[in-house]
């Protein structure tokens, strides 16, 4: 039996034929636009990622050689919200990106219940998740509460508007459900408190699923669309994530550090606490640091340098490249564990005719981002592995080592570059028992310079007055 992948991440959609030895027997990828309106706005076209899998859908199914296919699961980027007619499924609103935060002035209404709503939900206030989009998105297009009283539209994540496009079924699985600040996580149901508070009705929000549920049939065929799950969970699944205490870190477009902490929530300051997978004989939990500007800060800088896509290669631009300066990346805000709107880029003791020393100060920021995010788990007396296994297309050498050496962590980099779409071929075919070797590692050196520009970053963010939830990183 074969099992279509569809992993929906936020630059491009990717889709994998994989047999039931769990190989890649085929596979492709569709880009689509980022629309950057405005300073701090980014929004996609939910139609153009919807086409998209339409059509890579159809050629995974093309090219199965006859052999079955009767599942097929479904990977989306999290914290990207929109509205859709309930009935005729049309978009009432672009998807908002997980990076924007346009709803910055919506959250300060709210700020006397952030400690509150982050015990209930597990999630910081903060206008990347969904019920201040949701505030926000009504408070400034009056057609959208008409809708609402008339019980006509659906509010939620990206990932429940494709599953109902392509099943016709409205569901939203817990893992995303977490992104919405209006998910109780003790309680596996909306919390009454958030929806009072953010003023929306429960009919508004497509019913909740596990992540492994049986969802329906994709595009009229006879596929079962049998997981809806967060890219970011995929991915530390796709690390043998499922196993209790596993560490595990995703470099792509954004960047995520995870922690299974088994089969009770944790709520801890400064962190994410959300579920990692779902069914309906259990839940398991983790904890997790995400970093905004991961590869989109390269694409910042690709504007901002004036490089061309093709000549930015970072990796390589900035193998042998030492610089006393620091980047703090604001396009996007940072996440964990400071929590801040989007801000302007921070440049310190950085030329701006030596582009090569920018670039490697953005990768730095990357290693820095990560080592606090570590250093907030330890403050909060979680005690983790050594051993960090990482994956993504921005797991490159130069950074892997970097953080290596800041933090004192071996990294392990895994030869399956889609672990993203691994993870979901786990869930809908558990049995599988085959595992690849790791295929390059990098152990912790001494580091001069690294401890330098450590205590660099630590004074930058002093001085710039970077606000924090989580007091002394």
């Amino acid at each position: 039996m074969n099992y279509i992948i569809i992993d929906q991440g936020t630059s491009s959609t990717k889709a994998f034929l994989f047999n039931s030895k769990g190989e890649i027997i085929h596979n492709n990828t569709i880009k689509h636009e980022i629309i950057n309106p405005k300073k701090f706005h980014f929004e996609n076209d939910p139609i153009e990622i919807l086409n998209a899998i339409k059509k890579l859908f159809q050629e995974m199914m093309d090219a199965t050689y006859n052999v079955k296919i009767r599942h097929a699961g479904l990977s989306v980027q999290r914290s990207t919200f929109m509205f859709w007619n309930k009935y005729t499924l049309e978009p009432i609103t672009p998807a908002i990106s997980w990076q924007d935060s346009r709803a910055y002035k919506t959250i300060k209404k709210y700020e006397k219940y952030k400690q509150r709503l982050w015990e209930i939900t597990g999630t910081p206030l903060s206008p990347h998740f969904g019920g201040p989009k949701f505030s926000y998105l009504t408070l400034h297009n009056i057609h959208l509460k008409t809708l609402i009283k008339k019980n006509q539209v659906f509010f939620g994540p990206l990932s429940s508007y494709l599953t109902h496009a392509m099943t016709g079924t409205a569901a939203l699985d817990h893992t995303i459900a977490c992104r919405t600040l209006l998910f109780n996580l003790k309680k596996n149901t909306w919390s009454k408190f958030a929806l009072k508070l953010f003023k929306i009705p429960q009919t508004c929000l497509p019913p909740l699923k596990p992540a492994k549920n049986e969802y329906g049939k994709i595009f009229n065929s006879n596929i079962l669309l049998s997981t809806v799950i967060g890219d970011q969970q995929a991915a530390l699944i796709g690390q043998h994530g499922l196993i209790h205490n596993s560490l595990g870190a995703n470099f792509g477009t954004s960047g995520s550090i995870q922690y299974n902490v088994g089969t009770k929530p944790l709520i801890k300051k400064g962190l994410i606490s959300s579920i990692l997978f779902s069914s309906d004989k259990k839940n398991i939990f983790m904890l997790e640091g995400t970093i905004n500007s991961c590869n989109s800060l390269f694409y910042n800088l690709e504007t901002l340098l004036c490089i061309d896509h093709k000549k930015m290669n970072w990796n390589e631009r900035i193998k042998n490249i030492k610089t006393k300066g620091i980047m703090i990346p604001g396009a996007s805000g940072l996440a964990a564990p400071y929590w801040t709107i989007g801000f302007n880029n921070i440049f310190i003791d950085l030329p701006y005719n030596r582009p090569n020393q920018i670039i490697r100060a953005g990768m730095e920021s990357i290693g820095f981002l990560t080592n606090d995010i570590l250093n907030c788990f330890k403050k909060n007396k979680i005690i983790l592995p050594k051993k960090l296994t990482v994956s993504g297309g921005g797991a490159r050498s130069s950074l892997l080592q970097f953080i290596a050496n800041i933090t004192g962590f071996e990294i392990y980099l895994s030869t399956i570059k889609d672990r993203t779409a691994l993870g979901v071929f786990k869930i809908l075919c558990p049995s599988i028992k085959k595992v690849r070797k790791n295929d390059q590692s990098f152990i912790p050196q001494k580091d001069s310079y690294g401890t330098i520009k450590l205590k660099n970053w630590k004074k930058a963010i002093k001085n710039n007055d970077i606000k924090k939830v989580y007091s002394d990183i």
